[in-house]
């Protein structure tokens, strides 16, 4: 497995193709709400097995924090790591840009993946695009 920022427009292509197989195709979310006004602010996240994409997600820092977006793993990738790979590699991304405290919005159902990556929850549930969700932050070092 290959992680790597989307630098170019084929890696960010790659990356959108990823979301939209996860978000929009296997979990309903309108493509609208899936691809929104903040892309172009974002700093996109690809991860490659040989030269197929299999994971995404994308990080922005908003209001101090690091937000984490956006994070996929194709339905052949799940429960190798590769979800692990991608959030180490955004905490990578914070550290260059000087931030230490990260914050995501988990779908519930990822909820213990995260916190075993540190992730404390901070909200109640919530619904975004018609998905259970729950405000999750981080401190790094």
């Amino acid at each position: 497995m290959n992680v790597t920022i989307a630098n170019n427009e084929k890696k960010r292509n790659d990356a959108y193709a990823v979301r939209k197989k996860v978000f929009v195709d296997e979990q309903n979310v309108p493509v609208e709400e899936e691809i929104d006004q903040y892309e172009d602010e974002a700093t996109h996240i690809v991860v490659y097995d040989q030269n197929h994409p299999v994971g995404a997600g994308r990080f922005r820092i908003v209001d101090g924090y690091g937000k984490i977006e956006r994070i996929c793993v194709l339905p052949s990738h799940r429960q190798h790591g590769v979800g692990k790979q991608i959030m180490l590699y955004m905490e990578h991304v914070a550290s260059t840009h000087d931030v230490n405290k990260l914050k995501l919005n988990a779908q519930t159902q990822a909820e213990a993946f995260y916190q075993k990556l540190g992730y404390k929850t901070i909200s109640d549930e919530f619904l975004d695009a018609g998905i259970p969700h729950v405000t999750m932050i981080k401190e790094t070092h």
